[in-house]
């Protein structure tokens, strides 16, 4: 067992430069899935390369996909990514238990592929991995004939057998998530007809688009109980050349580390604004962020666009519940946002953060209150009282529960700490932003020895 890797980041002076960010990891999930099925070579550029994708990588190759990475070129940019798929159906009985590492999104979503084939599989994780309740995805891809054996609470170790022919269905999720809805999309590849998800709020849609671009046959309209999304079964998949854009979720602790840190002026370019996942921007233009869009275009599909960020005053406001679905991932790096804000910021509606990595709620407000930010817990969120722009005390080390987002978060706090804020280990950072303490070095922030 390695050992833990303490952080503890301090700004010097305004940060200020011109970054790019790794590739968004959703994308990255996906291309690999939907290039293992399809018939033929796919080509992926910029690909993250962090260990929750190469997690779904190794498992996807366990399965019978040839998945080669290129080398990087001298410049050290991202290597490029080729992928033999097997075609929809074709999927092979793995030889050993599919090793997940932290990664929820590649259980859940492989778990989906896995249920329409006739194949048995065994999911395991890291202990964080291994806490998180997989009953919402058992359950639907259960209706459709899958059966399941899992660790007491649903929890990993799980062991699944898949069913060919699966059974279509109309499922209603009980609450908005895109890797529930990713899961059962993808059992309906598979499955003879037609499979439908009914969300009650939209979110991120990465999967109906990329599977459009393969060729899956993809509806969606509204219904009576929120947005229908539609995918008939038996589909053949065609190869594609994907270009993944830079991952908001990543570019949230830049941003907000440009907001808070007096006189900076940041650019992180190459972002994706999928409209889906873009409340982190609408939110913080709410609070009265000075963020700019510059160089709007689309790249495979995927709105993508330059943002700029310039430190600046902000006000606290009630934040809309139904922004929470396009914005998940990105609530912890605002709460720290909030702790500068002038006035309190209300946040409802994110009873998901209590099974994320970690419980985000309940870790951030530990933490934070460690570090002198006045916060109030709720069932479903945080009310953060903010001190106006000034800094917090600091002087804590936190626990970030191998949760990613939790360590980058507080790393980005102790940029305007008295006193220095220390995450107690870094390594699940590895899991979605490799690089993320050297662009925090290249934009003007400081590596404290801890």
């Amino acid at each position: 067992m390695n050992a833990p890797q303490p952080l503890s980041l301090r700004a010097e002076g305004p940060l200020s430069g011109t970054v790019t960010v790794p590739g968004d990891k959703s994308i990255s999930h996906r291309a690999l899935m939907f290039g293992a099925l399809a018939v033929g070579e796919t080509v992926v550029d910029g690909l993250l390369e962090g260990e929750d994708v190469l997690s779904t990588a190794a498992a996807l190759r366990a399965m019978g996909a040839e998945i080669v990475r290129e080398d990087a070129g001298a410049g050290g940019e991202a290597g490029r990514w080729r992928i033999w798929g097997v075609g929809v159906g074709g999927l092979l009985q793995p030889a050993t238990a599919l090793d997940m590492g932290n990664s929820g999104t590649s259980t859940r979503l492989l778990m989906g592929l896995i249920a329409s084939h006739p194949i048995t599989a065994t999911f395991t994780g890291d202990a964080s991995l291994s806490s998180r309740p997989m009953a919402r995805v058992t359950v639907p891809l259960g209706l459709m004939g899958a059966s399941f054996t899992t660790a007491p609470g649903g929890r990993l170790p799980l062991t699944m057998t898949g069913r060919c022919p699966a059974v279509p269905l109309r499922y209603v999720l009980p609450v908005a998530s895109a890797q529930v809805k990713s899961a059962v999309l993808l059992a309906g590849l598979n499955a003879p007809g037609r499979t439908t998800v009914v969300e009650p709020e939209a979110t991120r849609d990465h999967s109906e688009r990329m599977l459009r671009a393969f060729g899956a046959e993809v509806r969606v309209e509204d219904a009576p109980e929120g947005r229908a999304i539609t995918v008939t079964g038996e589909a053949e998949l065609r190869p594609q050349v994907i270009v993944v854009p830079g991952d908001i979720s990543s570019a949230a602790f830049p941003i907000v580390a440009a907001l808070i840190v007096p006189g900076s002026r940041v650019t992180i370019g190459g972002v994706g604004v999928n409209p889906t996942r873009d409340g982190l921007l609408r939110v913080l233009a709410m609070m009265g962020a000075d963020v700019t869009l510059g160089q709007q275009r689309e790249v495979g599909g995927e709105p993508v666009a330059d943002i700029t960020i310039a430190a600046g005053a902000l006000t606290g406001i009630e934040v809309p519940p139904e922004i929470a679905a396009s914005m998940i991932d990105e609530f912890p790096v605002l709460f720290v946002a909030a702790a500068f804000a002038q006035g309190t910021t209300v946040m409802r509606g994110l009873s998901e953060l209590r099974v994320k990595e970690s419980d985000r709620i309940a870790v951030m407000a530990a933490g934070l209150t460690a570090c002198g930010v006045r916060v109030e817990e709720l069932p479903d969120g945080l009310i953060v009282h903010g001190n106006g722009g000034d800094m917090v005390a600091g002087g804590a080390t936190v626990a970030a529960r191998l949760d990613h987002r939790i360590a980058m978060s507080f790393a980005v706090l102790g940029l305007r700490a008295r006193a220095a804020v220390t995450v107690d280990d870094a390594r699940p950072v590895a899991t979605s932003f490799p690089g993320f303490v050297d662009l925090m070095t290249v934009l003007g922030a400081v590596q404290s020895p801890v």
